[in-house]
C-alpha cells in the first residue's frame, strides 16, 4: 500500500470516528451531561466551546469567523505538503504524524461550519438533528463538540503559593475531544522521534535561500 494511501485512510478514520462520536454526543447527552467509564479518572462529559482546542476561547463572533479561515489556510498549507511527501523518500511516520494532524483541524472546522446548522440547542434538550426551523447559529458559528474528561487527581495549592494559594486544582482540567487528540499525537511525535527530519529540512532551506543571495549580490 503507497504513502498516499495510508495517509487518506487515517485521515478519512479519524475524520468519521470524530464526527460519529460528536454526533452521537449531539443527539444522545444533554449539554452537562456525564457518564463514567473508569471513576476518578475517565469521564465522558459533555462540553461545547466557541475558540479552541480543550475547550479554550477566541473572541467573539468575528474572532471565530478569523479564527475558522486561519484554520482552513492552516488545513490547506498542511494537505499541500502532505501531498508533495506522497512523492518523495520520506519515514512514514512523517506523513502520518501531520496527517493525523489534518484530520484534527478539519474535524474542528467541520464543527464550526456544519453543527450550528444542523442541530438545535443542547442546553436543557437532547439536540435534535435537522431540527424544523433549522439550527442553532450560521456557518462557521457552530460549536465544538468536546466529552474526554480526565480528572486524574485533585488538591489545593499551597497557602503561600501567589495568586492561586488555597484554590483548588484538578489535573487533567480540560475537556477535549478525538480531533484535539489527534493534532496533539501528531504534535508530540514529531517533536519526539521527528524533529531532526524537520531540522534538516529548515537548514537546507536556509542554505538554499543563503546561495540565491549570495548568487545575487554577485
Amino acid at each position: 500500500m503507497s504513502a498516499k494511501s495510508k495517509s487518506v485512510i487515517i485521515i478519512l478514520l479519524i475524520l468519521f470516528l470524530d464526527q460519529t462520536l460528536k454526533i452521537w454526543i449531539k443527539t444522545n447527552m444533554m449539554l452537562g451531561d456525564e457518564f463514567i467509564i473508569v471513576k476518578n479518572w475517565f469521564i465522558i462529559h459533555f462540553v461545547e466551546n466557541n475558540g479552541m482546542a480543550f475547550g479554550l476561547e477566541f473572541g467573539s463572533h468575528i474572532g471565530k469567523y478569523i479564527l475558522s479561515v486561519f484554520r482552513i489556510l492552516a488545513v490547506g498549507a498542511i494537505g499541500w505538503y502532505i501531498s508533495k511527501l506522497w512523492k518523495r523518500e520520506v519515514p512514514f511516520g512523517v506523513i502520518a504524524c501531520l496527517s493525523l494532524i489534518l484530520a484534527g483541524a478539519i474535524g474542528n472546522i467541520l464543527d464550526s461550519a456544519y453543527f450550528g446548522l444542523i442541530f438545535n440547542e443542547s442546553y436543557g434538550q437532547v439536540a435534535t438533528l435537522f431540527p424544523h426551523g433549522g439550527g442553532y447559529s450560521s456557518f462557521l458559528q457552530g460549536r465544538v463538540v468536546d466529552m474526554f474528561y480526565f480528572p486524574l487527581f485533585s488538591g489545593r495549592y499551597p497557602s503561600w503559593l501567589p495568586y492561586f494559594g488555597g484554590n483548588e486544582f484538578i489535573f487533567f482540567r480540560p475537556v477535549f475531544n478525538l480531533a484535539d487528540s489527534s493534532i496533539t499525537v501528531g504534535i508530540i511525535s514529531i517533536l519526539i522521534f521527528y524533529r531532526r527530519f524537520f531540522d534538516e529540512k529548515l537548514s537546507h532551506a536556509g542554505s538554499e535561500t543563503n546561495a540565491a543571495v549570495g548568487a545575487e549580490m554577485k
